[in-house]
């Protein structure tokens, strides 16, 4: 099962991609880093639920 970290996760993982792209596409380097930020955070995100949904389901 998918932790609910993990969806919110990937989801602003796609986000911060897809701004990062727009920055580039426009050369606006403020929102290029904030996309990269954004998708950094998005990807913490899902691997902590990620960790949580496998120890979840060794303790089960």
């Amino acid at each position: 099962m998918v932790d609910k970290h993990e969806a919110k996760g990937a989801v602003k993982e796609a986000a911060g991609n897809a701004r990062e792209a727009a920055g580039d596409a426009i050369d606006n380097r403020e929102m290029e880093a904030k996309g990269k930020a954004q998708a950094s955070e998005g990807k913490t995100e899902k691997n902590a639920g990620k960790v949580k949904d496998a120890v979840k389901d060794q303790t089960s």
